[in-house]
């Protein structure tokens, strides 16, 4: 049968691992976007540099068949591009903002990044009734509004946020009443 196939890996490392900068805005980024390894905004990273270099090998090539493909892809992807200029002023922050993890936040399904990727790792997530298990999952404009939470843990969240809810009523009464 042969031997499997190798696996690349999907990121560059920086050049200068011990930037101070560099390490400080990484931090940032991971803890805004609830990543847990570094891996994963390299990996991000690579992608925006991916569509960066696309768009300035069309610009030299002029080809506007390939130009319309890219500027579709980026826009089903729901980063919104007119131009190849556009494809240029593409941050990490955009493809950051289409992963699951932090659509399901946004969305208000979970309260906090951090549960969002929970939800996700656990099964609890569903997209067009199809289990997705991949926090850095790439939603598609069409499909964010196919993300649902399985049945039996919409309920759980439910009671636990309206019990929540119920104890911050009445700790606001009892504030009250105090006064």
């Amino acid at each position: 049968m042969g031997q499997p196939k190798r696996i690349r890996r999907k990121y560059d490392r920086p050049k200068k691992p011990y930037d101070k900068e560099r390490i400080d805005r990484e931090k940032k980024i991971m803890e805004t976007y609830g990543l847990r390894r570094k891996r994963e905004l390299w990996r991000a990273e690579g992608i925006v540099r991916d569509y960066r270099r696309r768009a300035r090998d069309l610009q030299a090539r002029e080809d506007k068949e390939q130009e319309k493909v890219l500027l579709e892809k980026l826009n089903k992807i729901g980063i919104k591009c007119e131009k190849l200029d556009d494809v240029l002023n593409i941050g990490v922050d955009d493809i950051l903002l289409r992963r699951l993890q932090t659509v399901i936040q946004k969305k208000g399904i979970a309260n906090t990044v951090n549960q969002a990727r929970q939800f996700i790792v656990h099964g609890h997530v569903l997209i067009d009734d199809r289990k997705v298990v991949w926090p850095s999952f790439i939603v598609e404009k069409g499909t964010e509004e196919k993300i649902t939470l399985n049945q039996t843990v919409a309920s759980k969240v439910l009671k636990e946020d309206t019990k929540r809810a119920e104890e911050a009523r009445e700790l606001a009464e009892k504030k009250v009443k105090k006064e």
